[in-house]
């Protein structure tokens, strides 16, 4: 019987909720017939995974190290299957100013941004985002996710408490023009051998006055997920094609999730990719693949097939 180690956990702040997923995607494996070990991302998991010597990884982490091409590196050099991009596609994934470059060269659409190292001082960093954008923006830390230490300042207002909490994360920050609108997402099934395809258009909402933070993003009850988004087709159309368009840009693998802002006026603003998207019960992924029919066990079992078939290949 195949084994699957699945990683978890790590020094990440979303570490509790990496631990979640990994339980749903080990009981969605074991249901599709794997065998399964959780193994937590710590100073003993090179000598687990070796004892182990599992047929491949599924690396259910969320936030660095595990989404930014550490551990995609290290289960390279222990020459390990796994489920998910490779080293470099993570990494200029997490880095949201990177990844912004890159959607810029691929004309995908995004918001202006103004960069700030680590180190800068928030007085410093308000003076300039006053006057380049006024004081209704979205700071957003550079390398986290599950909107850890983002900020959107909706109505204006001081920004100097945002701008330090997002600053204390230690990787500098990303700050861009708030933008009014819907909040979309659009996974991306990219197996092996096969054309990526996007799921269908989810819109995620939440209570008024409120949007998909960390809380909402966990808390069963905290957004409804509208399956499929309202809107025209040719917008649907629009918004699966850019989340093809940017997976690819990014040279992604395996899976992505791509997230956006829609306004009123239909103006699409992409975000964000996740290369790893959560595998909870309120998480986004699942529910775009099961909307075309594949079950989550299902979805457990191709993302795997898809890791040997790419080692098998050698590729």
């Amino acid at each position: 019987m195949t084994l699957v180690a699945v990683l978890m956990g790590g020094p990440s702040a979303e570490a509790e909720v990496s631990r979640n997923s990994a339980a749903e995607v080990a009981a969605g494996l074991e249901r599709a017939g794997y065998r399964t070990e959780r193994v937590e991302l710590d100073t003993q998991a090179v000598d687990r995974l070796r004892e182990l010597a599992p047929d491949a990884v599924f690396p259910a982490l969320h936030g660095p190290p595990g989404e930014d091409g550490t551990v995609q590196g290290f289960l390279e050099i222990l020459g390990l299957p796994y489920v998910g991009s490779g080293v470099h596609g993570s990494a200029v994934a997490m880095d949201k100013s990177i990844a912004k470059a890159v959607f810029a060269r691929a004309d995908l659409p995004i918001a202006k941004d103004l960069l700030f190292p680590a180190g800068t001082g928030p007085a410093e960093a308000e003076a300039r985002v006053l006057a380049e954008f006024g004081d209704r923006v979205v700071i957003k830390p550079l390398s986290q996710g599950s909107a850890i230490g983002v900020t959107p300042i909706a109505n204006g207002g001081d920004l100097v408490p945002g701008l330090t909490a997002a600053l204390a994360l230690g990787d500098g920050i990303l700050v861009e023009p708030y933008v009014l609108g819907r909040e979309i997402t659009v996974g991306v099934l990219d197996l092996h051998g096969q054309a990526p395809r996007p799921f269908p258009v989810i819109e995620i909402r939440t209570a008024a006055d409120q949007w998909y933070d960390f809380t909402n993003r966990y808390a069963a009850g905290g957004s409804d997920h509208v399956i499929p988004a309202p809107m025209p087709e040719a917008l649907t159309e629009a918004l699966q094609r850019i989340a093809v368009d940017a997976h690819v840009a990014l040279g992604l693998r395996d899976l992505s999730r791509a997230d956006f802002i829609v306004t009123d006026a239909d103006e699409i603003v992409l975000l964000e990719v996740n290369t790893l998207p959560g595998m909870t019960p309120t998480s986004l992924y699942p529910d775009g693949a099961r909307a075309i029919g594949i079950e989550f066990e299902a979805l457990m079992d191709q993302l795997v097939q898809s890791a040997l078939t790419r080692a098998r290949d050698g590729a």
